[in-house]
């Protein structure tokens, strides 16, 4: 299978970034490692590790997240989502990605199925919003529990609270059938819940992390019971499974974006800049700052050193008006990724309304003159004034974004992953430094077993 994203690196290597450009011969002195690490992955892979990779030839319980859908869908008119981090951000992002912009707005009948509504924080003000519309008919919401622990202090606590709602609107019995729970297959708090209360449930696959999750029924079920076609994010994904697999890294998509990002952190270039020019793409963003933060922002074993990237998350064209000015003439410490969308699924031509006035006329009378055309010349605009002032940039192009194409963009990132990992010296899967933060909340909120400061 052919991809359809295109990589474009011009404006890595052009030579008017003078001393900031990326020539391809530096990056080719780095194909001998590259070579090395692709090999481990793939052996490391037969070996049953990086277990993302399997999950668009696994389609783990698509089958069952069907059936559920067909049983619950027309019975459904909110969708409440109850997780965080991993278990909300790429629901989110395949949301507004794949359904309309105001999709929570629009009448029943032009949904493709109900509202969702991801609570990913506890912020009592933004919960009792969406608690406040969802209770006036409680039978009309299902619960999508995300947790594969059950001891997430935030979904536990939302948990609780709405299944004692539903409890006092519904009953036991009817409650209990309005709660469906996502969480490991066998162990863990949530699972002996899910085991006593008889709920139904879905599975965190074993071996794939949080943030790895989107294409298992972590984020499927959302996006199948809000009519996102999960087949072909599963086919977009298995495509460029093949070409991330390539040993070859030339023509490797993966191996050659974290090639670049490597190379571009050892001049010190740290701030890992996504500027997508797509409302629709917006939260990818927000899903990529979770990817490549808690992956490799690492202490580094082999010497003690503190590595990673800091990824930063714009909009285009709105933050050409709030972040570009730094960008171009604050510190020459950022690498920037634009995604673009080449054809979008609707484009307004903008009118000539007043001919004898230059600085409106323009824009109805350019050959582009659609808000689609406005945006992408924007776009072009905006990484050539970063060439002018040696600032590089490189675009992941979209042809447009449908599930196939998303679905091949949240695996080429999540493959980047392993061959930074490898690249940085650590281990891209595990999140040490969360585990204290939590420690804490435990032991201020009173949980047994915490009674003593981790911080002694």
């Amino acid at each position: 299978m052919t991809i359809q994203l295109r990589l474009d690196t011009t404006y890595i290597h052009d030579s008017r970034l003078g001393a900031h450009a990326l020539p391809e011969d530096q990056i080719a002195g780095l194909h001998g490692r590259l070579r090395e690490v692709l090999d481990e992955i793939a052996n490391e892979r037969r070996a049953g590790q990086h277990r993302f990779r399997e999950l668009p030839h696994l389609r783990i319980q698509v089958d069952e997240i069907k059936q559920i859908v067909a049983e619950y869908k027309d019975q459904t008119d909110n969708l409440v989502v109850l997780g965080i981090g991993g278990s909300a951000l790429g629901n989110i992002a395949l949301q507004s990605a794949l359904n309309p912009y105001g999709y929570n707005l629009l009448p029943a009948d032009q949904r493709k199925g109900p509202r969702l509504f991801v609570l990913d924080n506890v912020d009592p003000v933004a919960f009792e919003a969406v608690m406040a519309f969802c209770s006036e008919d409680w039978s009309r919401t299902l619960i999508n529990v995300i947790s594969k622990s059950g001891e997430t202090a935030e979904t536990s606590a939302q948990f609780l609270i709405v299944r004692d709602r539903l409890i006092q609107a519904l009953g036991e019995e009817e409650a209990r059938r309005r709660i469906i729970v996502t969480t490991d297959p066998a162990h863990g708090t949530m699972r002996g819940i899910v085991d006593r209360e008889k709920y139904r449930s879905l599975v965190v696959p074993d071996g794939v992390g949080g943030r790895f999750s989107v294409l298992t029924p972590v984020g499927l079920f959302s996006a199948a019971m809000c009519g996102i076609d999960i087949d072909g994010l599963l086919d977009g994904a298995a495509a460029m499974d093949q070409a991330v697999s390539d040993p070859n890294p030339a023509t490797n998509p993966a191996a050659r974006i974290a090639a670049i990002h490597h190379l571009y952190m050892e001049r010190g270039k740290r701030l890992h800049v996504m500027m997508p020019y797509s409302q629709q793409l917006k939260d990818m963003a927000d899903w990529y700052c979770q990817l490549w933060a808690e992956s490799l922002g690492k202490i580094r074993p082999s010497d003690g050193q503190n590595v990673g990237p800091t990824p930063i998350k714009a909009l285009g064209a709105t933050d050409q008006h709030s972040q570009v000015q730094l960008y171009r003439e604050g510190p020459n410490d950022k690498v920037i990724t634009f995604l673009e969308v080449e054809e979008f699924d609707v484009d307004t031509v903008i009118p000539r309304g007043f001919k004898d006035i230059e600085a409106m006329d323009y824009l109805g009378r350019s050959r582009d003159g659609t808000l689609g055309g406005l945006l992408n010349t924007e776009k072009k605009a905006t990484e050539l004034a970063l060439l002018a002032s040696g600032r590089p940039s490189l675009t992941i192009r979209f042809p447009s974004v449908n599930a196939r194409t998303v679905g091949e963009f949240i695996y080429l990132y999540e493959s980047v992953i392993p061959i930074m990992g490898k690249l940085q010296g650590i281990n891209p899967y595990d999140q040490p430094a969360v585990e204290l933060g939590k420690q804490l909340t435990f032991h201020f909120m009173g949980r047994q077993g915490y009674e003593k400061s981790p911080m002694g």
